[in-house]
């Protein structure tokens, strides 16, 4: 079954929703960048994120140097933002 992606007016919507969050329009994705203490709490919460990850069926793009963890996330069954994206989104943030 094919993953709807959001139209401008859906994404509009929920964008408010998620603090920190941004659109990167290049790529129709969701970005934030996070920053931890040290690199050993930086990748527990990957860790964390990670099963996150596996529950949801839905799998980030990220990038992690020492404290700092960038999370771009995207349908690419979709070909840009999805209702499986915001709903990760807010995942993360609950963390």
């Amino acid at each position: 079954m094919a993953i709807p992606r959001l139209t401008d007016t859906e994404r509009a919507a929920a964008l408010p929703s998620l603090a920190g969050w941004t659109h990167e329009p290049a790529r129709d994705a969701l970005v934030k960048h996070f920053k931890f203490r040290d690199f050993s709490e930086a990748w527990g919460f990957m860790n964390r994120v990670a099963l996150l990850a596996e529950k949801h069926d839905h799998h980030p793009e990220w990038h992690n140097v020492y404290n700092r963890v960038e999370i771009l996330l995207t349908t690419h069954d979709a070909g840009g933002l999805s209702a499986r994206d915001i709903a990760m989104a807010r995942a993360i943030d609950a963390l």
